[in-house]
C-alpha cells in the first residue's frame, strides 16, 4: 500500500516516513500542499496523511483539491490545532480523521489501519489454495502453519495473493512496495522473492512463488497456473 504524508517539519516527515515504512509501506513525502495536490492527481494513494499547517497553502485547500478527484483516498488530518471548532471543521469538509499533536505514533499507526482497511474492497483475508494472509492481524499461515515474514515480505505477498494469477514485473513490486523507482538496476525484488519462497514454498511439495520470464513473478494455486499462463501471451512460467 502506498501512503503521503504532507508534512512541512522535515523532522516529523522523516519521522513518520521511517515509521510507516517500518511497519510496511511505502511512503512519499512533500512538504508544500502544491507538491500534494500534484502527487494526488498523478498517483494512486491508499492514504494521504495531511498537515493543515503548510507553508504555500491552507491544508484544507488542499483536502478540497483531494476530495475532487473521481477516485478519492482516506485522509488523516494531522495537526496542531486542537480546539474542537478545528476538528469539526476538518471532519466536516471531509477529512476521514483527526489526529492532534504531539501523537503517539502507535495511535497513528492503528488509525491508519482502520482507515486502510475501510478503503479496501478487498477481503480482510486472503486465500491461495492452503496459503491464508490475515490483513488485520498480519499473519500468515500455510497449510495451518504459521510463518513470519518480515514487513517488507509481507508488503509483498499481500501485492502478490491480492493479484493472483497476474505477472506482476519488477517494477510494479518495487513502486508498490518500495518508496523508489525501479532502475533497472537493483536486485531487490529477486532477493525477497528468494526469502519468502524459502519461507512459504521450499518446505511444501507445490509451489505458490513463479518466475515469469521476461516480466518477472506470479503468485497463484495449481488449479490456476495452466489458464493464467495461457493469458500472457508469449509466456513461459517455471
Amino acid at each position: 500500500m502506498r501512503l503521503l504524508v504532507v508534512e512541512d517539519e522535515k523532522r516529523i516527515a522523516d519521522f513518520l516516513s521511517r515509521g510507516l515504512q517500518s511497519a510496511g509501506y511505502a511512503v512519499d513525502v512533500v512538504h508544500m500542499g502544491a507538491d500534494a495536490i500534484e502527487r494526488v492527481h498523478s498517483t494512486e494513494y491508499d492514504l494521504v496523511v495531511l498537515d493543515l499547517g503548510l507553508p504555500d497553502m491552507e491544508g484544507l485547500q488542499v483536502l478540497q483539491k483531494i476530495k475532487n478527484r473521481k477516485t478519492i483516498p482516506p485522509v488523516l488530518i494531522l495537526s496542531a490545532r486542537d480546539s474542537v471548532d478545528d476538528r469539526v471543521k476538518g471532519l466536516e469538509q471531509g477529512a476521514d480523521d483527526y489526529l492532534v499533536k504531539p501523537f503517539a505514533f502507535v495511535e497513528l499507526l492503528a488509525r491508519a489501519r482502520v482507515l486502510l482497511r475501510r478503503g479496501q474492497p478487498t477481503p480482510e483475508k486472503l486465500q491461495v489454495g492452503d496459503l491464508t494472509l490475515d490483513c488485520i492481524r498480519r499473519k500468515v499461515h500455510r497449510n495451518n502453519e504459521g510463518i513470519e515474514l518480515a514487513p517488507k515480505e509481507f508488503s509483498i505477498l499481500e501485492y502478490m495473493m491480492r493479484n493472483r494469477g497476474r505477472p506482476l514485473s519488477r517494477t510494479m513490486i518495487v513502486e508498490h512496495v518500495w518508496d523508489m523507482d525501479y532502475d533497472g538496476l537493483t536486485n531487490i525484488v529477486d532477493v525477497y522473492i528468494r526469502h519468502l519462497r524459502s519461507k512459504i514454498d521450499d518446505k511444501f511439495p507445490t509451489k505458490m512463488i513463479h518466475t515469469v520470464r521476461g516480466i518477472g513473478y506470479m503468485l497463484d494455486a495449481p488449479e490456476t497456473q495452466q489458464q493464467s499462463a495461457g493469458a500472457a501471451e508469449n509466456v513461459n512460467v517455471s
